[in-house]
């Protein structure tokens, strides 16, 4: 009698630690970066010459990988109506990247933001691995950090839905004010092993992203000389302001927004709701929503807070969009 019961009590507590192994093991390649693939295209965009001004002129280029399918290429963001109902969508045929600009104080400086924004048309389903984030209209932000000598000293690099947020200095920030304990070589984010450190990026030279191909996961931010970059067959990108994708034309003088002003989604991307995402991750951050992208500025007067901490007490102190807060959050000394 003693055995059996033993046995038959056993049994559940097996059950449940092999769920957990599976959820652990289902979840985990869709957090992790993918292989790059023999024989894949790489598009590299840049931002079309404009006026000189500093969001145009320090613009980040992109590598794309496995751009010859559709859904790894950026594009234009547009609305449609079709049978009275209205939805937006991102066009791969047109290249555009978003582009803004915003300026934080702390105790110890005035610092501007320049503020670069891309959306793809969808992250695929996929099984193996599996896609954790699939939906549709995602997208990617790169800024920019610059000191009063229009320096940048700093690039963070986060998805649209506030995922994956990572910052890496460049030799113009003083490593004192680094975060304490700061890695030398490599930073790792979710899978993704990024340079812990930039070098001094020069008059002729830009930050490039590298995007990782179906899970559009940063993979890699590099310096590269401009003179290099144009020697690639780039495809320049339209620029347009951040403010662009709350007015998108829909018809004869209409228009609409790229992001729901209604609550409860009010502040959301039309669209992109991640379903696997709400499905296993909005109990433990209490947030039916959470994967979903947002609307940033950087003018820290969002009505939706961009978080980049899953867990919900630290909803604020992440938010992205105080980016002081997020800086402080993260243990950097600006």
């Amino acid at each position: 009698m003693i055995t059996t019961f033993r046995k038959s009590a056993a049994r559940p507590r097996l059950a449940a630690y092999i769920s957990i192994l599976f959820i652990f093991i289902v979840l985990l390649p869709g957090c992790a970066g993918r292989p790059i693939l023999v024989g894949q295209e790489e598009q590299i965009v840049v931002g079309a010459a404009q006026q000189a001004s500093l969001v145009s002129s320090l613009a980040p280029s992109f590598a794309l990988q496995s751009a010859q399918l559709p859904h790894n290429r950026i594009g234009r963001v547009e609305a449609i109506k079709k049978d009275g109902r209205e939805s937006v969508c991102v066009n791969a045929d047109f290249p555009v990247i978003y582009v803004g600009s915003s300026h934080f104080s702390t105790e110890k400086a005035t610092y501007t933001n320049l503020i670069y924004r891309i959306h793809f048309s969808e992250t695929p389903f996929a099984m193996v691995p599996f896609a954790l984030s699939a939906g549709k209209n995602v997208g990617i932000l790169v800024i920019l950090t610059l000191d009063a000598q229009h320096k940048t000293i700093l690039v963070t690099t986060a998805n649209t839905c506030g995922c994956y947020a990572a910052s890496i200095p460049t030799k113009s920030l003083a490593p004192d004010l680094y975060p304490d304990k700061w890695p030398l070589e490599r930073l790792s984010i979710y899978g993704e092993r990024l340079p812990a450190r930039l070098p001094l990026v020069k008059e002729d030279e830009r930050i490039q992203v590298v995007v990782r191909a179906d899970v559009h996961r940063v993979m890699d931010v590099r310096v590269v000389s401009r003179d290099a970059l144009f020697r690639e067959p780039a495809q320049e990108a339209e620029m347009l302001g951040l403010d662009s994708l709350k007015k998108l034309p829909l018809g004869e003088n209409a228009f609409t927004s790229f992001y729901y002003e209604n609550w409860p989604l009010t502040g959301h991307v039309k669209g992109a709701i991640k379903p696997w995402e709400s499905l296993f991750l909005s109990l433990p951050s209490l947030d039916l929503f959470v994967g979903m992208d947002k609307e940033y500025s950087g003018d820290g007067l969002q009505r939706n807070p961009f978080y980049t901490s899953l867990k919900p007490w630290n909803r604020n102190a992440s938010d992205l969009n105080d980016f002081p807060a997020y800086l402080h959050f993260n243990g950097w000394k600006l």
